[in-house]
């Protein structure tokens, strides 16, 4: 379209000559026409803009006819004012919006008075060829305006100008300010079905299970009948899977009319019936539990649809779908990733005040964490918990968020279902065309407190006066459409009946049935891996490789391409690896993990690491990733490998770590043959993901009876550097195990980790892996191992002590990790035969039977120590004291501190030297 189409009447000659003397020197213009031309300037936005016409326009042999000066400069600078007035409402129009259902909002106005902009209410009825950049024929200034208040003003408004993207500018104005495409009769019936399913399930509940907490969806029931058009939208634009997050609110309304989980199974959960299973299951909350499921649309296309289980930490969940979104791309639709959306549902109090949704926004465009674009929809009730939003944030939409990354956000009232649904299809479109995040924000209201059996006037009583006479959404959808003549008086009340009837019967069902069932999340992705007790995981596997895949990997991950140029430092350190495998046989821990990556690779499996500096080390130690001189290309010799059957992927990480941790669990949740690896940058940086360690890693399986095979790798080992670069807090870890939950282990080999990361794949079943990797260890001179180890081995539980002879031994002394090589220099250093120490590799679960084999050999001691480097209150002491009872043990090492260590290396060495001398003298 020609957006200054109105200057083809102008003669341009004189307007051309007179702005090359303004470009020149501004003050020798008449002020007047300084002035427009200025307003000119802000106007001329595209390449083919008034400027470059005006110029041609200039060197045009035509272009000689004579102007009426002022009444041609009154017109255009007119024309260029009502341009300056269609801008401001693009950029501020938001603000004036009617998106609030039951008080008026509490923003501050923008100016968009006609005089601002040099208009008046003398120009109403004169008629400027600008309309035509809003898709308008010419059109009088009150046409122009009654437009701009309908397109940016309405129920449905629109943030969008901060965007740099001049590309995605013009698709949302295009598309936004085209003339608006009505819905027809049967889907303005099929909005207020869903409406009446929404509300009908709400009522349903409310008389059935009075006062039990539901989180219902009441005042923001538009999201049902909006969800349900987008999903079926996105399988008509080619998406193939949906991947939902949200918390409690409005989750079993979700449930029951979106992802059609049959209601009998939610009234089980209501009755709070036991499950029929084992011990070890304990499940969760009915609007905590997750569900997959096949949807079939109207237009009789299929879509899988599936709703993440999560915990009541609100938006933890945000970062689990996007990694089970990239999963599913990366593995299922690597040709055309953007068939899986991801799609978040939260609330107002939430995104605005839990600092993972900026992790998460963040990472959005982000090579290793992309997914194409999410759908981010905020369920707003203006409350959070008891919390006014003025009290909730600083910001003026809780949707600000969006801005770090130019993201475009509609804002909606959640009274207007038809505009609600309207924004949804906007936001699917704009993602599907630029595969970038897009926000919406439904303002409704909740008609409850916090949960049915809260009194909210405790807080809000002038609030919940107006909600209480409110109308709901469909009484408000149904009038309208009973005024237009769409529906008669019966087309409620026989829906209503229709769907209560069948709410009915599904309860008298649900009362029959003694158990509550249970649905595994995603449970087609685990066909053929089993739930795993203790017994499995202290079972012996086959993770030896033989010679020949270990030399084709050791041939490949040891030399460089020779068409490109690599530092020194890189060449040198490629030639070490080179010589440690082929010519003295002692591989160092890093050789000995790129060796088990490599091998799984050459199995068919995939590994992905994330985190802080992976690809080269946080220690310098990995360089999975080599780096070219010249150009700074990126490459990963172990994707160059002969026999290759599956891919390595590893990623920097943003400078976070909760987010990260719940991308990589979400990706482990997807794909059960890639080993998933997040690594902390030092271990106790993991404190930043603690609750998706506590709520997901080491209790998902307990309660929604979902595996995940996630490795976290945490440096961990007292080198003097401090308190938060020694410690990765394996107290913590190991007090989270229980029964059968997950795996932590502390090794002190390379061929032992090894072992333990093939150990993690080749099995039937999955488990978490936490694993206090090494630091100094990496470079240890004795923590090297042979080949054969690799060959001939697999995961030692427990090491023995074969530097002594048994029955010489008086103290048996079990320790983990790096500590084992401290105590071993100090006895050569004493001279002492008759102590011997015994790795303990893993601590959960922790080997007891072949602890108790240890202990029959050495028949002649009669003390059995616990020794360990970290405080008395950390560490491992206590997990021993509470599941080792086959002999007492005395505790070697510092006294409890409430600081993992000290910051004075003085100190520090003192503490562990006397740690390492309580080993020794049980006197001290």
């Amino acid at each position: 379209m020609d957006r200054y189409s109105f200057l083809n009447a102008a003669h341009t000659a004189f307007f051309a000559e007179l702005y090359d003397q303004y470009l020149e020197s501004p003050d020798s213009v008449e002020p007047s026409w300084r002035a427009f031309f200025q307003g000119f300037d802000f106007a001329n936005e595209f390449s083919d803009g008034p400027v470059e016409r005006l110029s041609q326009a200039y060197t045009s042999p035509t272009s000689n006819a004579s102007v009426n000066n002022s009444g041609q400069l009154e017109q255009v600078q007119k024309e260029f004012a009502v341009l300056r007035l269609i801008d401001a409402y693009r950029t501020y129009g938001h603000l004036l919006t009617k998106t609030n259902p039951v008080r008026d909002r509490k923003v501050e106005h923008p100016d968009l008075s006609l005089e601002k902009f040099g208009l008046s209410q003398a120009d109403m009825n004169v008629s400027f060829e600008a309309a035509k950049t809003i898709q308008l024929p010419t059109s009088t200034l009150s046409q122009i305006l009654a437009q701009l208040e309908k397109v940016y003003c309405s129920t449905l408004g629109i943030e969008y100008k901060y965007i740099t993207d001049e590309k995605a500018v013009n698709w949302i104005q295009n598309h936004y300010e085209a003339p608006e495409a009505r819905f027809n009769s049967e889907e303005k019936k099929e909005i207020l079905h869903k409406l009446i399913e929404a509300v009908s399930f709400e009522n349903f509940l409310n008389t059935k299970y009075v006062g039990q907490k539901r989180f219902s969806l009441e005042g923001l029931e538009a999201a049902i009948p909006a969800m349900d058009f987008l999903m079926d939208s996105a399988a008509t634009k080619g998406v193939e899977e949906i991947v939902v997050g949200m918390a409690h609110r409005g989750r079993l309304n979700v449930l029951a009319n979106v992802f059609k989980k049959p209601a009998r199974e939610i009234f089980s959960e209501f009755d709070g019936k036991d499950y029929d299973t084992e011990e070890g299951f304990d499940g969760d909350v009915k609007y905590h539990l997750g569900l997959t499921s096949t949807r079939k649309t109207r237009t009789g296309k299929e879509i899988q649809v599936n709703l993440t289980p999560n915990p009541s930490h609100l938006e933890t969940v945000g970062a689990v779908i996007e990694g089970i979104s990239r999963a599913k791309q990366d593995t299922v639709f690597a040709a055309n990733p953007a068939k899986v959306l991801p799609i978040a549902l939260h609330g107002d109090a939430a995104i605005s005040g839990q600092g993972i949704v900026y992790e998460i926004v963040q990472m959005a465009q982000l090579r290793g964490y992309k997914t194409e674009g999410t759908i981010h929809i905020v369920l707003n009730n203006q409350v959070g918990f008891t919390t006014n939003y003025t009290d909730g944030r600083s910001s003026t939409y809780s949707t600000d968020i969006s801005k770090v990354t130019g993201c475009p956000v509609l804002h909606v009232n959640a009274d207007d279902t038809e505009a609600a649904v309207r924004a949804f299809l906007f936001a699917l479109d704009y993602r599907m065309e630029f595969g970038r995040d897009v926000f919406i924000d439904m303002v409704g209201y909740r008609k409850y407190g916090h949960n049915e059996g809260d009194e909210p006037k405790f807080t809000q009583p002038i609030l919940y006066k107006l909600i209480a006479k409110h109308p709901n959404a469909r009484n408000i959808y149904n009038a309208r459409l009973l005024e237009d003549k769409v529906v008669d008086d019966n087309f409620v009340t026989s829906l209503e009946q229709q769907y209560k009837g069948a709410l009915e019967e599904d309860l008298e069902i649900s009362r029959k049935n003694e158990f509550a069932k249970i649905r595994t999340f995603m449970e087609e992705n685990w066909e053929g891996f089993k739930l795993a007790g203790a017994q499995e995981m202290l079972a012996d596997y086959d993770t030896k490789v033989s010679k020949e895949v270990l030399t084709d990997i050791a041939n490949v991950i040891t030399e460089l391409p020779g068409d490109k140029k690599f530092i020194n430092k890189v060449k040198r350190l490629i030639g070490d690896r080179q010589a440690m495998f082929f010519e003295k046989d002692k591989l160092d821990w890093a050789m000995g993990e790129l060796l088990a990556y490599g091998s799984l690779l050459t199995e068919g499996y995939d590994v992905r690491m994330s985190g802080q500096d992976v690809e080269r080390g946080t220690f310098s130690h990995r360089h999975a990733v080599v780096k070219t001189e010249d150009t700074e290309e990126s490459i990963i010799l172990l994707n160059q490998l002969k026999n290759q059957k599956g891919q390595m992927r590893i990623f920097n990480s943003l400078l976070a770590e909760y987010a990260v941790l719940g991308f990589e669990y979400g990706y482990a949740l997807t794909n059960p043959n890639t080993l998933t690896i997040w690594e902390a940058q030092f271990g106790d940086f993991s404190n930043g993901a603690q609750i998706m360690m506590d709520q997901y890693i080491s209790a998902a399986e307990d309660k929604w009876t979902s595996q995940n095979g996630i490795v976290m790798l945490l440096p961990h080992g007292y080198e003097n550097q401090g308190a938060e670069h020694s410690s990765a807090r394996l107290e913590r870890y190991l007090q989270l195990c229980a029964e059968h939950n997950m795996f932590v282990a502390n090794c002190t080999t390379p061929a032992n980790f090894f072992h333990l990361m093939r150990r993690q794949m080749v099995t039937n079943f999955r488990k978490p892996l936490i694993v206090m990797s090494p630091k100094s260890l990496l470079r240890h001179p004795s923590a090297v191992s042979s080949i054969s180890e690799f060959t001939d081995g697999k995961f030692q539980f427990v090491i023995d002590d074969n530097g002594v002879e048994a029955k010489d031994v008086k103290s048996l002394v079990f320790c983990s990790g790096k500590f084992y090589y401290d105590l071993v220099a100090k006895r050569e250093e004493l001279g002492r035969k008759d102590i011997a120490f015994v790795r303990i590799e893993q601590l959960f679960p922790l080997p007891i039977e072949q602890m108790k084999e240890v202990i029959a050999k050495y028949s002649n001691a009669d003390d059995y120590v616990w020794a360990q480097e970290e405080p008395k209150n950390m560490g491992a002491y206590g997990h021993m004291l509470m599941n080792f009872h086959e002999k007492p043990l005395r505790y070697a090492g510092t006294k409890a501190y409430s600081a993992p260590a000290s910051g004075s290396s003085t100190r520090s060495k003192k503490r562990y030297a006397y740690a390492i001398a309580k080993v020794f003298d049980k006197n001290l």
